[in-house]
């Protein structure tokens, strides 16, 4: 038995979910290809006795509900719990690990094989506890890695079909102590949004450059200058980042190109934030683009908005991490993206953090060497568990 959480976590238990979560980590999904991942979470469900499953919703999602009527609590209340499933198109570098991924190019560097192990472990839970009343919807989402797997369950009425009071959610944290769980008081995690900048000159012999209107001169400049749109258009308490990660462009060594593409990212912590990056990206990429005579278009596309806990439903949270493991409530938020934010804004929640130990030796998110920590499992199950039962009860 593992001691110290509030649910008697056997030894056999949590095997159980260590295998699960090895065995999707060696058999991953990738983002909108999660049908094999669908299908061992709903052969998961009704190995327990789920009946309430609906399949292929929004793609690959999966949504299950346990429902119960007697005991403590309010019998018609009900709440939301989240796990992701997808997930990512890198090559996992994890030589000699037992469960490593078997599809080339694709692995779990994110921890979403163990977000959904723990909402099947919080189901078996749940199902194992007679001390809840009410209706606990259980939504397995696809495509969170920029597939829009929640806004588009949002669009597909998940709200109307499976009413919920509120919903919780939960990431991995390398770096914060294994189990330990961080609840935020407002701001996770940002908003974010990736672009496309195009420069469109006119293509010449490099030994001939003023015969050309140079983008690749244009890209270059666009680069740099962009860091000022973070550095000195953007309130430095607000938070901001922009990054170009991504350069096409000609295709010979005595070559000046006709285009030249920029791709990055975006994110910012607060709304005022987002609309100066936006409105700066277009000022910069359409300012230099005149002064190099060439073409400019901007292409922006908003992925997520502002992960931000909901204050009852943080406060709730907290009391269901304190009950169940170590919490801090003193964790920074990150610029990382998430799309739990489109759930957030049609139904009050929160969305934690379970820390998955160092960030060490490649066990960062979204690293080639990245592996879940299985120890973090039960914690995970329980805090699941844990806050819907208080969030029936009224809590």
């Amino acid at each position: 038995m593992r001691s110290g959480y509030h649910y008697d976590m056997d030894t056999a238990f949590a095997d159980t979910l260590t295998a699960w979560r090895r065995h999707l980590h060696a058999h991953p999904g990738l983002t909108l290809q999660e049908g094999d991942t669908a299908a061992f979470v709903v052969a998961k469900l009704r190995e327990m006795g789920v009946e309430e499953i609906t399949a292929g919703f929004a793609g690959h999602g999966v949504v299950a509900t346990l429902r119960r009527g007697g005991g403590t609590g309010g019998g018609n209340r009900s709440v939301g719990l989240r796990g992701d499933m997808d997930a990512l198109p890198i090559q996992e570098m994890n030589d000699g690990l037992p469960h490593r991924s078997t599809i080339p190019g694709v692995m779990h560097a994110c921890g979403h094989d163990g977000h959904t192990t723990a909402l099947l472990g919080a189901a078996r839970l749940l199902l194992a506890d007679p001390g809840w009343s009410g209706t606990v919807h259980l939504v397995f989402q696809p495509a969170e890695e920029g597939g829009g797997g929640a806004i588009g369950m949002v669009q597909e009425g998940l709200f109307q079909r499976f009413p919920m009071d509120r919903i919780f959610g939960w990431h991995n944290w390398p770096g914060l102590p294994a189990g330990t769980i961080a609840v935020h008081d407002k701001a996770v995690m940002a908003a974010g949004a990736r672009f496309d900048i195009v420069f469109d000159g006119h293509a010449a012999h490099a030994a001939l450059p003023h015969l050309s209107r140079d983008p690749m001169v244009a890209a270059g400049h666009c680069i740099v200058a962009l860091q000022s749109v973070v550095g000195r258009n953007v309130d430095p308490l607000a938070g901001g980042v922009v990054s170009v990660t991504i350069v096409e462009g000609g295709e010979a060594q005595n070559q000046i190109p006709a285009r030249v593409t920029l791709r990055g990212t975006a994110r910012w912590l607060a709304d005022s934030a987002g609309v100066t990056i936006k409105d700066g990206l277009h000022r910069v990429a359409h300012g230099i683009a005149a002064t190099c005579g060439v073409e400019a278009a901007v292409n922006w596309r908003q992925g997520v908005e502002v992960t931000a806990n909901h204050p009852a439903e943080r406060d709730l949270a907290a009391a269901a991490a304190a009950a169940v493991a170590p919490l801090r409530r003193d964790v920074p938020p990150a610029m990382t993206g998430e799309d739990f934010s489109w759930f957030l804004k049609e139904v009050p929640g929160a969305f934690v953090w379970i820390g998955n130990g160092p960030a060490e030796n490649g066990r960062e998110l979204h690293n080639p060497r990245y592996d879940f920590n299985d120890e973090v499992l039960p914690v995970a199950s329980g805090f699941l568990a844990e806050v819907a039962k208080r969030a029936l009860a009224g809590g």
